[in-house]
């Protein structure tokens, strides 16, 4: 089992093996959403299909039953009331005057007769399935499948007038496999009146008090239409499909898109990652052949802007002049192990083409940025004190900066930190704001000083919600008696303000833009000549 692992380690640390298991997921994920998609877009077409039905069906019942109540309002009014040519004329007329009228019909004991003549009307004699204060009613009349026959019935005192199947349903279909049901008895009992019967109640999921018309249980579209009657309700129910619509619908489109959407990601996947080593190779070679460079970001006294050190930057020249951003080879050096080898080539080149300065100026400083595989093996104090052995350069006018991110392991940290302040470096915290450093963690480490990111410096009488976050900040730091640089510095009012906070120094280009050695040296020599020709002036 343990020879697996590295062997897939091996297998995903492919280009290709990387490129075609995001393509993979990719696909995997587009087809799980598309089909999701797709299903939520049949059952909303279901759902539209029922509450269409449902509403064309109360439309028509409506007239139906508008129509019913008429013609046997009509034929109660009237004084015959005996199978006679009277009544047959009363009866004929009522079937042609009103279009939904299939069947009227008189019943008095042995009388009955019908204006559909010679037909049987026995089944008109059974009693009523709902017996109101006015009406009588009578469903489903007869079991036979014929558009023909009877299915809604209407009485008021002998007479009776109905309605056919092909009545009811000329204007719309039923769903598949559905029924429209009359249900009594407070929702206990259903009676179909077109359709096959059906499990009533429903087994789950059904609510006779909901209030939405249309309720959708786990296997049935069940749509409850209104009446202005309290002994039933309407009810038009339908199973739900189990099938999916087989390529009638524009979102099976979904799945080659969605194809075609996961070979592109593995394709860029593909090209970030090719690139990335790319990268990493050249970065190596920047390494050999020299096109990594050192500058120098000047860090100024804001009492008196006297310069008192400088902020070691690495930066990538590419044989084309182009230059890479730290932003992007500087996590991948982290992530490669070549970071160390740039801090290293950072010492080496600061104490190489400054340590003269240095000398010449004890209260003089540089700063080295010093990434998390640095903060967490001591191999750094190792290194730092063979160069200032070999240029002659006092362990204070080294310093690193470490970053709140860089501090995974707090004791560790702790541990290497306070061995480099033993030998006499300065330790700062880099953007110090932007991390996870808790004060608790920040009163037990081993820092000098804070440097405020930039972002709380441009914040400064802005951003309501983050101007208050740098003199915060400053406050917290005096409060632990440690110095502050504030970054970022672009303008004489932020200067002022920082200084007014109690701020010590700042950097920025204000002062000053990022310079290389020689620049760097001009203005350290320039600043000297210039104090002592004031002090001069002042003997």
């Amino acid at each position: 089992m343990a020879a697996v692992f590295p062997q897939l380690r091996s297998l995903l640390y492919r280009p290709w093996a990387l490129a075609m298991l995001a393509a993979l997921a990719s696909a995997l994920l587009l087809f799980a959403a598309s089909f999701a998609l797709i299903m939520h877009q049949v059952q909303l077409s279901e759902r539209q299909q029922m509450n269409a039905s449902g509403e064309r069906f109360l439309v028509r019942l409506e007239q139906v039953f508008g129509q019913l109540r008429e013609g046997v309002d009509a034929l109660q009014a009237q004084p015959v009331r005996h199978c006679g040519p009277q009544m047959m004329d009363a009866l004929e007329k009522i079937g042609f005057d009103n279009r939904f009228v299939f069947e009227a019909a008189f019943i008095d004991g042995a009388q009955r007769c019908s204006n559909r003549r010679g037909k049987d009307v026995a089944s008109l004699g059974r009693p009523p399935d709902i017996q109101g204060s006015t009406y009588s009613y009578w469903l489903n009349t007869t079991t036979q499948r014929n558009d023909n026959w009877a299915a809604l019935m209407l009485g008021r005192g002998p007479f009776r007038v109905s309605t056919s199947r092909g009545h009811l349903s000329d204007v719309v279909d039923l769903p598949a496999g559905g029924s429209l049901l009359v249900v009594l008895d407070q929702g206990r009992r259903a009676i179909p009146v077109l359709g096959s019967e059906q499990p009533w109640p429903p087994a789950s999921g059904w609510r006779a008090d909901a209030v939405d018309a249309l309720q959708v249980t786990s296997d049935r579209l069940i749509y409850r239409m209104s009446t202005k009657s309290p002994d039933f309700q309407l009810v038009l129910i339908a199973p739900r499909s189990k099938e999916l619509p087989l390529f009638n619908t524009p979102l099976w489109l979904l799945f080659p898109v969605s194809l075609v959407v996961a070979l592109c990601i593995g394709w860029l996947v593909l090209q970030l990652i090719t690139q990335r080593r790319s990268m990493g190779g050249e970065l190596h070679g920047a390494l050999r052949r020299g096109e990594l460079q050192v500058l120098y970001q000047p860090i100024f006294d804001l009492s008196n802007r006297r310069c008192v050190g400088a902020e070691a930057l690495v930066r990538w020249r590419r044989p084309d002049g182009t230059l890479t951003s730290p932003e992007l080879f500087i996590p991948l050096a982290e992530h490669s192990g070549q970071i160390r080898q740039i801090t290293d080539f950072v010492l080496q080149q600061s104490l190489e083409q400054l340590s003269h300065l240095l000398r010449a100026n004890p209260h003089l400083y540089i700063s080295v940025n010093l990434a998390a595989c640095d903060v967490t093996v001591p191999r750094i104090g190792e290194v730092v004190a063979r160069l200032l052995s070999i240029y002659r350069v006092a362990p204070e006018q080294i310093a690193f900066e470490v970053t709140e991110r860089s501090l995974i392991d707090v004791d560790v940290a702790r541990e290497n930190l306070q061995a480099l302040r033993d030998v006499g470096h300065t330790v700062l915290i880099d953007d110090f704001g932007t991390g996870y450093c808790s004060l608790a963690y920040l009163q037990s480490l081993p820092v000098d000083c804070l440097k405020i990111d930039k972002a709380f410096i441009d914040a400064l009488g802005d951003d309501v919600e983050s101007s208050g976050v740098a003199p915060h900040i400053i406050r917290m730091a005096h409060a632990l008696d440690l110095r502050v640089i504030a970054e970022g510095i672009e303008h004489e009012a932020q200067a002022l303000l920082l200084e007014s906070e109690g701020v010590d120094y700042g950097q920025g280009w204000l002062f000053a833009q990022a310079l290389n050695a020689r620049q760097f040296k001009e203005l350290i020599t320039k600043g000297r000549r210039r104090a002592g020709r004031r002090a001069g002036d002042e003997a």
